[in-house]
């Protein structure tokens, strides 16, 4: 097998009715990162291991950003002065273990994180210690959030999304989420073969980008919306969140209580508001 580039090629006997062939088909690649912390502890800067997450490689500084904004560690860029890969001696890549260093005004208990932070790449709560722990203390309050956006714009995002989709084009088998604005536009885009790590890459992207404001974006995703994905939206102050499925029943009360705007099952035709729907013109 090759990996490169977010693709892995992988020698496949393909069956028709016609026959059978042997191609070298496109599957998206999933590997472990291991996301390491070195932060302030007094007068010394000290090193723990926090996550470990099954993501498709690319994009990494971004899903770390994403991820310590979502955990609450970080609220902006320059919370992080440092991100490096780190030497190991795994037969895998050898961008699998990723250093982030926190600046010294970042305030935070390392052993107060009530998360064994293992994630897979279809589950992004699946570490976590305890039922209590899932819940995420946040300062944004939506509820004075003036963004709107229209029915008609609202159904053209899944299509722009899909299309923008290289990774999704090439296998077939990937997530995606993007940032775009209330005309509809397209600011940015990931994709990973994780949901959560495609939404935690497209917030940790535009945490570095000075120009990009999240309190004017919509979020689009390309499956189900669960609480964590509602929880991230949240943490990153984004008012609205689109997804082309269902939500779960907590990721709509969440959101409900937070006053984010949830949408779903949204398509070229129609679409569902569980929650916000003042922010819909």
């Amino acid at each position: 097998m090759k990996t490169e580039k977010g693709i892995t090629w992988h020698p496949t006997e393909k069956i028709t009715a016609a026959g059978r062939k042997t191609v070298t088909d496109a599957l998206a690649a999933e590997e472990p990162l291991e996301i390491r912390l070195a932060f302030w502890q007094g007068k010394e800067i000290v090193q723990r291991n926090l996550a470990v997450t099954m993501r498709t490689p690319g994009n990494d500084v971004d899903l770390a950003f994403g991820f310590l904004l979502s955990e609450g560690i970080i609220r902006q860029k320059n919370d992080v002065v440092k991100a490096e890969y780190l030497p190991h001696k795994s037969k895998l890549s050898q961008e699998n273990r990723l250093l982030i260093g926190l600046a010294r005004h970042v305030d935070f208990a390392f052993e107060k994180l009530e998360r064994h932070f293992y994630t897979s790449s279809s589950c992004g709560v699946c570490g976590k210690s305890s039922v209590e722990a899932i819940g995420l203390q946040h300062d944004f309050d939506l509820g004075d959030n003036s963004l709107k956006i229209s029915e008609k714009t609202v159904r053209t995002l899944p299509e722009k999304l899909r299309s923008a989709q290289r990774l999704f084009e090439a296998t077939g088998g990937i997530h995606a989420a993007g940032l775009f604005d209330a005309a509809g536009n397209l600011l940015l885009l990931r994709e990973d073969v994780g949901r959560h790590n495609a939404v935690d890459k497209v917030i940790g992207a535009a945490l570095q980008m000075d120009d990009l404001a999240l309190e004017n974006c919509i979020l689009q995703v390309s499956g189900r919306t669960s609480f964590e994905l509602v929880q991230k939206t949240l943490a990153a102050g984004i008012p609205v969140l689109s997804a082309v499925g269902a939500p779960s029943g907590l990721a709509a009360a969440l959101a409900t209580e937070s006053g984010l705007t949830l949408l779903g099952f949204v398509n070229a035709r129609r679409f569902n508001v569980y929650a916000g729907k003042e922010r819909i013109l």
